[in-house]
């Protein structure tokens, strides 16, 4: 299987994905390594090659458009990812928690279907290879402390008050 990979420059710092052949997301993040972003694929998804391409068409207008307040756009973007029943459907889950409502592990346990699971929602955050796509950005510990975020706190601070604030402009 071979892929391709492309960053982007956004307000909250360098962007790359990781695309398959049919287009769809293997790994993302704020980083313009292409190693830092390979180890998160699953071994049975992680391309034998990966070529460089300036621009990833869709992918690359959505993380634009994000970055520019489309809040939204992300949610259309397919992400391949895999690492069994529970991993595979909280990270499903994930993607329902709207822009602007942060969720805590706790609360994203219970969505997930498995309310004492905490741990085991933790780990999906953590072992996401597709963010942005898949917001554990937007998953908090109890009382609103931002804990762990590959990529750091800065930038989940960030993309965070990027969703609340997108959410209070006046609409036209």
């Amino acid at each position: 299987m071979s892929a391709t990979w492309s960053t982007t420059d956004t307000q909250a710092g360098p962007f790359s994905a990781v695309l398959d052949d049919d287009g769809a997301v293997l790994a993302s993040g704020w980083t313009a390594e292409l190693d830092a972003l390979l180890p998160q694929v699953h071994p049975s998804l992680r391309p034998a090659e990966v070529a460089w391409s300036g621009d990833l068409g869709a992918v690359t207008t959505a993380v634009r458009r994000y970055h520019r307040g489309e809040l939204g756009v992300i949610d259309a973007v397919v992400v391949r990812q895999r690492s069994g029943v529970f991993l595979d459907h909280a990270w499903e889950v994930l993607r329902t928690v709207p822009a602007g409502e942060p969720v805590t592990y706790t609360e994203y346990a219970a969505l997930a279907g498995r309310p004492a699971a905490v741990r085991a929602a933790a780990s999906a955050c953590a072992r996401n290879a597709a963010a942005l796509f898949v917001p554990c950005h937007r998953v908090l510990r109890v009382g609103g402390a931002l804990g762990g975020f590959r990529w750091g706190t800065d930038t989940k601070r960030w993309l965070l008050d990027h969703e609340s604030a997108e959410l209070l402009l006046p609409q036209a």
